[in-house]
């Protein structure tokens, strides 16, 4: 069943953190860049899921949208939080949406601070533990992944690959539930939503058609 989207125009976001290890320090290069440790927001159990790949640099001077590495809250930016949430709205299902990274730090670019790289591999696997911990106690019926780097993680931490799924690569996969059993749960891959203007067109939709796309797919999965 679906749920009614929320009126506003600039979604919520809690003004708490779900802290799984307080200062954790298994990536050095992670910790000798971050401010603040990423951590979930949202219902411990909520049945939609959203991972993204890691925090951004942020904007510390922002009002309210400064970004995981300044709140300590995943998806918490004014470009990537702000869509991700707007969608989770849009589709219905804001207030059973829990929120979170699969690496909890800003990855700095090695030469230049003030933007992110991709995590290495070796950081991923450190901070599996940490989405693993999430995913356990939440219990969620389907994890939203937001973009490849997110879908690999959580493939990953399933035991898996983006090969393992049907198609050619991750676009072949946007909007294609896959079953991780290892977890528990489902997963749908959905656009990232710094790039989702661009590919939404290239995949043949329409934005009110995608939405309208990702919604159908929350409300079959969702139990």
């Amino acid at each position: 069943m679906s749920r009614p989207s929320s009126p506003t125009d600039d979604p919520a976001f809690p003004e708490s953190r779900h802290v799984v290890e307080a200062d954790c320090e298994r990536c050095p290069q992670l910790v000798d860049c971050r401010e603040e440790i990423s951590w979930g927001t949202g219902p411990l159990d909520a049945a939609v899921f959203v991972v993204g790949e890691a925090p951004g640099a942020g904007n510390p001077d922002a009002d309210r949208w400064r970004g995981g590495n300044w709140t300590g809250m995943a998806y918490t930016a004014q470009h990537s939080g702000r869509r991700i949430r707007r969608l989770i709205d849009d589709v219905g299902y804001a207030g059973e949406t829990f929120y979170t990274n699969a690496v909890k730090c800003f990855p700095a670019d090695f030469d230049d601070p003030s933007t992110n790289r991709e995590p290495t591999d070796a950081e991923r696997a450190a901070c599996r533990d940490h989405l693993v911990a999430e995913l356990e106690t939440v219990d969620p019926d389907v994890v939203l992944a937001t973009g490849k780097h997110a879908t690999v993680s959580i493939l990953e931490a399933d035991g898996r690959s983006l090969a393992d799924l049907d198609g050619t690569g991750f676009l072949d996969s946007v909007l294609d539930p896959a079953r991780c059993d290892a977890l528990g749960t489902w997963l749908l891959p959905v656009l990232h939503p710094s790039y989702q203007d661009v590919w939404i067109a290239r995949l043949g939709y329409e934005r009110a058609e995608y939405l309208q796309t990702v919604r159908k797919r929350l409300d079959e999965l969702v139990d």
